[in-house]
């Protein structure tokens, strides 16, 4: 019963028949990220996607009037100066709705979560697990961790913030300081007070 509202690729799925097939009938509602020296051609000569959005400034956006055609093909341009200078282009089917960067920007939570489950975290991949029935168990399992791990952070964070590097984010996530905090609690019980590891179960009978 779950429907996907669109997919959301980065600039490893980009190219013309990429494009081609989600413009078939009928048409899936992509959002898709191109390099900024992708050309797009509006009443004109293409140009460069960094060309043509030059103007914006940090923090600026702006989507494009009219009929753009990127790879040969009509669609929707929206394109972002993020903070560090880089700009974020985004492409979409002609008749995408207003905030197709918003709508990209959701991508960012999918990541955070991957991450998480894989190398940043859990190392889901070096279970190498396959089975179907197997993997929905672990799903859950890493789940409740999960959940468990971010609620120990924010508690931790409330204590003790955690500080600010010069770019302005901080220098773990609530998810790691909460991780290292109940992994250090598991491995090393003899270095915390028994108070501790039943108090970080409380966190857990919340989640």
């Amino acid at each position: 019963g779950v429907r996907v509202a669109w997919p959301k690729a980065n600039r490893e799925f980009i190219g013309q028949a990429w494009v081609r097939y989600l413009l078939l009938e009928p048409k899936m509602p992509f959002r898709l990220r191109i390099r900024e020296s992708d050309k797009i051609q509006r009443q004109g000569q293409p140009l460069a996607a960094r060309v043509v959005f030059a103007h914006l400034k940090k923090g600026e956006s702006q989507r494009l009037q009219g009929v753009c055609r990127v790879w040969g093909y009509p669609v929707a341009v929206e394109a972002l100066r993020l903070e560090d200078g880089k700009l974020l282009v985004v492409i979409a089917p002609t008749d995408a709705s207003e905030g197709i960067i918003s709508d990209y920007a959701q991508r960012w939570g999918i990541e955070t979560l991957f991450g998480i489950f894989k190398t940043r975290g859990f190392c889901l991949e070096s279970t190498h697990l396959t089975d179907p029935q197997r993997l929905r168990k672990l799903f859950a399992l890493l789940t409740l961790a999960l959940c468990w791990s971010m609620r120990m952070g924010l508690f931790l964070h409330q204590l003790r913030p955690l500080t600010l590097k010069k770019h302005g984010r901080r220098a773990k996530s609530l998810f790691r300081l909460g991780f290292d905090h109940l992994r250090h609690l598991v491995l090393h019980p003899q270095s915390f007070h028994p108070f501790d590891f039943r108090h970080s179960l409380q966190f857990l009978s919340c989640t």
